[in-house]
């Protein structure tokens, strides 16, 4: 029950929050995809700053390797909660367009501010998927960084991580641009996806890790870019108790 109702008091407190910066967003929008999408994603840093302190979860930063804000990434996250998506405005500081669903983006209010702060694809549309791979590069090229959850969507099997697509790897192979693991550690303590009204207070771990870089792959080292950095998530999820469904018949002790 008391889960249930600060579940409910998060929900609420999201949608108040959005409301407000909408309207700034939708200014925002005039400005075009770079200068406009610059300036939505600093909106929703800020939504996400007031939003996570209403709910009392903090943040804590984990750097395994220093972190140049100035410089482009391809940012590769593991996805394994609703919270994924608040986050993304708390973990990246820079600029940053993440590529998500395009169904998200039929929401009303809340998917006018995601089609303005992200790059939208349609998995079911070949055209569709090549046309967001070239504004991805096209981001890349003006210096802004991308994120892709290379999972596809959540992770909802027993082990640490789902088998990865080859669309961040490829990216990163054709643009030449380092690969940035980054990983949610808790997120599924804090919203664990079987129910939106079993969210939790408390600490909530953004792991970054060693850029990967990629100079000197070629498009027939796909497979093996993806194997590295799978494996190098795979493993530090497990060494810093990264939560996620250990048990198909009950939920991970949190």
């Amino acid at each position: 029950m008391i889960k249930a109702i600060y579940s409910l008091y998060a929900f609420i407190t999201f949608v108040a929050v959005m409301l407000l910066i909408f309207p700034f967003v939708i200014i925002s929008s005039f400005f075009g995809r770079l200068k406009g999408g610059n300036m939505v994603m600093r909106l929703c840093m800020l939504w996400a700053d007031i939003w996570f302190a209403l709910i009392f979860i903090w943040h804590k930063k984990i750097f395994e390797a220093p972190h140049d804000k100035k410089k482009a990434y391809i940012f590769v996250t593991n996805h394994i909660s609703y919270l994924d998506s608040a986050m993304i405005p708390k973990a990246y500081r820079q600029p940053i367009r993440p590529l998500g669903k395009v169904e998200m983006s039929k929401v009303p209010v809340f998917g006018f501010i995601y089609r303005n702060a992200i790059v939208t694809v349609d998995r079911s549309s070949p055209a569709n998927r090549a046309k967001s791979l070239l504004i991805l590069k096209s981001l890349i090229k003006k210096g802004i960084s991308v994120l892709v959850f290379p999972e596809g969507t959540f992770n909802m099997g027993t082990a640490p991580l789902k088998d990865f697509y080859d669309g961040a790897f490829k990216l990163a192979i054709e643009t030449q641009t380092p690969i940035k693991p980054v990983l949610f550690l808790d997120a599924y303590r804090r919203m664990p996806y079987e129910s939106l009204f079993q969210m939790t207070p408390g600490q909530n771990r953004l792991l970054y890790l060693k850029e990967i870089n990629v100079a000197g792959y070629t498009s027939a080292d796909v497979e093996k870019l993806k194997q590295e950095v799978f494996d190098i998530m795979e493993s530090k999820l497990i060494e810093y108790d990264g939560a996620w469904r250990k048990s198909q018949t009950t939920k991970e002790e949190i």
